[in-house]
């Protein structure tokens, strides 16, 4: 806007020969115009949307390109990070630690993964990045969904199981995976995206995700969950034996954040998706390590297991966690 103001000026000026003047003046304006313009455009370039606006491309179904980072994900990147996390050389905290035990919930005849969070839920958000790496291990999705954790609590890019609703409360249940070795159940709570983190306003939350169960094998896991009194909020989830009482890695960037801002706020989902299938920052270690912890509490109690589970990382992160 300076430079606006200083070409707007000199175009006040009378050039000192008379018959230029009109060429002088009509010069003058068409680069004052070009530079309004250049401007502008530099303006949307250099701002973008603003923090808590966006919903781009929320709920529209990943590309084949985009879900093949998830469900082709190399083993490789699992056993590296995996050590990584051994020997202590992530820069993000992925929590090594022994958490409550329970039998094994099971669903058509397998072992179950239990997930209850909210799609509000910024810890959710992040944590579901390393939940659907862990789950390619045992299966594979054929649809997953672009999402946000809540304006003004995250804005975080992350996946929804379902094409969720933003709008209104309610729950989400259902998940596009299949497996072999492992079922999935799913349930996120929905509401409105730009009204901040929430939950049922009950005393025990979990009697709404019971309630509100679609079916009969959704209504099973909800009850199993809620029975044994051990949530403390979202996300709640089964893997094998061991119930986890919130996200298993504090993962927002490349290093642990220093203050509210949250690195990974300011990305898009395919930077994102770019950073997993690089495996090349300490972003991308710390999610498939993430994936990893997960991957040894399911495989832990599995008789018909993957090859991952029979590799030596993934057994020695089963020591660590005392399982």
């Amino acid at each position: 806007m300076k430079l606006l103001g200083i070409i707007m000026a000199n175009a006040s000026r009378k050039p000192a020969n008379r018959r230029n003047a009109y060429k002088y003046s009509t010069l003058v304006l068409a680069i004052a115009l070009v530079a309004l313009v250049a401007y502008n455009i530099m303006g949307m370039i250099s701002t973008g949307p603003a923090f808590g606006k966006t919903t781009s491309g929320i709920d529209t179904p990943l590309t084949s390109a985009q879900l093949s980072v998830i469900n082709d994900a190399p083993s490789s990147y699992f056993i590296s990070a995996g050590n990584m996390l051994l020997n202590g050389t992530l820069s993000d905290p992925v929590i090594l630690s022994n958490n409550p035990q329970v039998s094994p919930y099971i669903t058509n005849g397998k072992q179950t993964v239990i997930y209850i969070g909210a799609i509000s839920c910024v810890y959710c958000g992040e944590n579901r990045w390393a939940m659907a790496l862990a789950l390619s291990r045992f299966g594979n999705f054929s649809k997953l969904f672009l999402g946000y954790s809540s304006f003004g609590d995250g804005d975080l890019p992350t996946l929804y199981w379902n094409d969720d609703n933003y709008t209104r409360p309610g729950v989400s249940y259902g998940n596009y995976y299949s497996s072999n070795y492992v079922s999935f159940i799913s349930a996120d709570y929905d509401s409105n995206i730009t009204q901040g983190f929430q939950l049922p306003a009950l005393s025990d939350p979990l009697t709404y995700f019971v309630q509100k169960a679609p079916n009969s094998t959704y209504r099973g896991a909800m009850s199993f969950m809620n029975k044994t009194n051990n949530f403390t909020g979202t996300p709640f989830t089964l893997w094998g034996s061991s119930l986890n009482l919130g996200a298993d890695g504090i993962v927002f960037g490349n290093s642990t954040p220093s203050s509210s801002k949250l690195p990974l706020t300011y990305m898009t989902h395919q930077q994102v998706l770019n950073q997993l299938k690089a495996f090349n920052d300490q972003f991308a270690y710390a999610e498939y390590a993430a994936a990893d912890v997960y991957i040894a509490q399911a495989c832990a109690p599995l008789t018909s297991a993957p090859p991952i589970c029979k590799s030596s990382t993934i057994t020695a992160i089963e020591g660590k966690l005392g399982i």
